[in-house]
């Protein structure tokens, strides 16, 4: 199949990934997004980038951008405890074949960049500060309605949206929505400290502290906080709280919580949510991807990758089959399991890390799916 309009709702990591994929498996993509330029996802610091988001990264010829500006490492991370001792080193999965690194950390807005810049290179047509009002699958096509009354039929369209996605209530149950964990994530950028050169996880008394190199000179600090969503600071007192909760840590933490954490304009705070939808994730041509039916919590670093994927992996099938239910029954039968796995040891981290599921071991979990994460997809 190919030579069809394919509207991919969604101008984020996901949509513009998917983007690329089905506008080189032949399709023409069109590509709206409702934030007024690139910028429309990167809220946040950094992002981690596993092997196997390398490899999809690799599969639309972005991989060697992100390395080139990020920092690619020769070990997935090490854990130590409240103090700073080391505990255990855990080295990530590697790809037969294949000289990709366990890890690549870089900046939202770099990886944003690349992915849109490859979008236009391949022919992709994005349109910023653009969203639908309506969408009618007559079994035809889809005919779009766009906010500003104009309409347009096209052969497909993929929901790319994000947690709260418009796109999933004309596939899903429209009452589906991510669940809040109970936990938040601080993030902040920081001088990336020499033993940054991996991913370095400091287990606290009441949360997770961890680091993330995501340039030559650049890293990132993250803890996960047990907090009711509504007791989420004011703004202006973000950098205090965060210093109250790494006030138990020595060692790398507590140096950093010294030297850096000052400026409350510099300090992210995100809640965490879970979904994973149960399949098909379409209905007629009307397709979901990324957060619209995984929403992942960051304790693996997987919800950007598993997204990049999903577009992969979604343009194999679309190229493989001359019917669209064909296609999207491989794409759903060929994503679900991988997606619910990370969904589920994500889940499992941040219980344990709240003490809920005290006899976990998050490192043996981890390497568990990071190897099954280098399999094919």
């Amino acid at each position: 199949m190919g030579n069809g309009k394919v509207l991919v709702v969604g101008g984020g990591i996901g949509g513009l990934s998917t983007a690329i994929a089905v506008q080189n498996a032949g399709f023409d993509v069109k590509v709206i997004e409702r934030h007024p330029d690139l910028h429309s996802s990167v809220y946040g610091v950094g992002i981690i980038q596993p092997i196997n988001a390398l490899r999809a990264l690799e599969a639309i010829g972005c991989a060697e951008a992100c390395m080139a500006v990020g920092y690619p490492a020769t070990a997935w991370g090490s854990m130590y405890d409240v103090d700073g001792n080391w505990l255990r080193d855990m080295p990530g999965a590697r790809i037969e074949g294949s000289t990709l690194p366990p890890l690549n950390g870089l900046t939202r807005p770099q990886l944003h960049e690349i992915l849109t810049n490859k979008a236009i290179e391949v022919g992709v047509d994005i349109h910023y500060s653009t969203t639908f009002e309506n969408l009618v699958d007559d079994g035809d096509a889809v005919e779009v309605t766009y906010v500003d009354g104009t309409t347009e039929r096209v052969d497909l369209v993929v929901g790319a949206d994000g947690v709260r996605s418009q796109v999933r209530g004309y596939v899903l149950d429209a009452d589906l929505q991510p669940r809040y964990i109970g936990q938040s994530a601080f993030r902040v950028n920081i001088p990336r400290e020499p033993e940054i050169d991996r991913i370095i996880l400091q287990e606290g008394p009441h949360g997770m502290a961890g680091f993330v190199p995501i340039g030559p000179d650049l890293a990132y600090l993250f803890y996960n906080a047990q907090m009711e969503r509504s007791d989420r600071p004011n703004d202006e007192d973000l950098a205090d709280v965060l210093k109250e909760h790494l006030a138990p840590f020595g060692g790398l933490t507590g140096r950093v919580r010294d030297k850096y954490i000052n400026d409350p304009t510099a300090v992210v705070l995100r809640p965490e949510e879970s979904l994973i939808a149960e399949g098909p994730w379409h209905k007629g041509r009307i397709v979901l991807l990324g957060d619209a039916v995984h929403a992942i919590t960051p304790h693996m670093g997987q919800g950007a990758a598993q997204a990049i994927e999903d577009g992969v992996v979604l343009a194999d099938c679309l190229s493989k089959h001359d019917d669209l239910e064909s296609a999207f029954l491989e794409y759903t039968d060929r994503r679900f399991e991988r997606c619910k796995l990370i969904v589920d040891t994500s889940l499992a981290i941040g219980e344990w890390e709240m003490g809920r599921l005290p006899n976990f071991d998050n490192v043996t979990a981890t390497n568990h799916v990071m190897d099954v994460m280098a399999q094919p997809i």
